[in-house]
């Protein structure tokens, strides 16, 4: 077995323990293996292993990443992911090639990813991201303010708003992990009891990563972001 694939199932094993711990069914928690850094050839170990979900923080490694996987494995299905900050000018290759955006936060970004989804194309996923602890370096739109931004997103052709994505500051104890967390699925059960038109498929709370998977799987999060856990230590380059 591979590194990637025994990191992969002790991270498998991991969510069926915090599962576990909160009672719920792991079939109900979504793994999203963010592959970031990583070239195509530590993906398709994932693959081989069993993963199906990619997340890319970093649009054009993204869509090169995407072109290489479907070319050694053509007619294997992928979900593809868009996790990173997303700017005005970097829509059309997300439209264009990603099945989700985790980070969606005004409504001109949601715009044109609307406006520049191929028609052949099914509609594009997409979660708003909310700055759920307020911290000064995290993109998301303010709590207050995203049911408004959910409610003019779901109005939007070729897009289905499923639901929202938060990247709280980084706590080490667990207790206040699990707070903010808890307060991110307060925010998304509140948009999703309204049931109003275009939020039929709100389902999907984006929580978590390696260091608070447990806390997120704890507070309700439906699709936990594992990079390190699954691929291990990243080297960015030099700025």
């Amino acid at each position: 077995m591979t590194t990637i694939a025994n990191n992969l199932q002790q991270v498998l094993a991991a969510i069926a323990r915090a599962c576990a711990a909160a009672g719920r069914d792991p079939a109900g928690v979504r793994l999203l293996a963010v592959s970031k850094t990583f070239g195509a050839d530590a993906v398709l170990q994932a693959v081989a292993a069993g993963q199906r979900d990619f997340g890319e923080n970093y649009v054009q490694e993204g869509v090169d990443k995407i072109a290489a996987v479907r070319a050694a494995l053509p007619g294997v299905v992928l979900q593809w992911h868009c996790i990173g900050p997303l700017q005005s000018n970097k829509t059309r290759p997300v439209a264009e090639h990603f099945d989700w955006v985790h980070t969606v936060d005004r409504l001109k970004i949601a715009e044109r990813l609307s406006a520049q989804r191929p028609a052949n194309l099914p509609s594009l996923q997409v979660c708003i991201q909310v700055n759920i602890d307020g911290g000064p370096t995290k993109s998301g739109v303010a709590p207050a303010d995203a049911l408004a931004l959910a409610r003019d997103v779901a109005k939007l052709p070729r897009l289905a708003l499923r639901g929202l994505m938060a990247i709280p500051d980084h706590a080490p104890q667990f207790e206040a992990q699990l707070a903010v967390h808890t307060r991110a699925r307060r925010l998304f059960d509140e948009i999703a009891a309204l049931r109003e038109p275009g939020l039929e498929a709100f389902d999907t709370l984006s929580l978590g990563m390696t260091a608070d998977l447990e806390a997120a799987i704890r507070a309700g999060g439906t699709m936990v972001r594992v990079g390190t856990g699954i691929f291990g230590g990243r080297s960015y380059p030099a700025a």
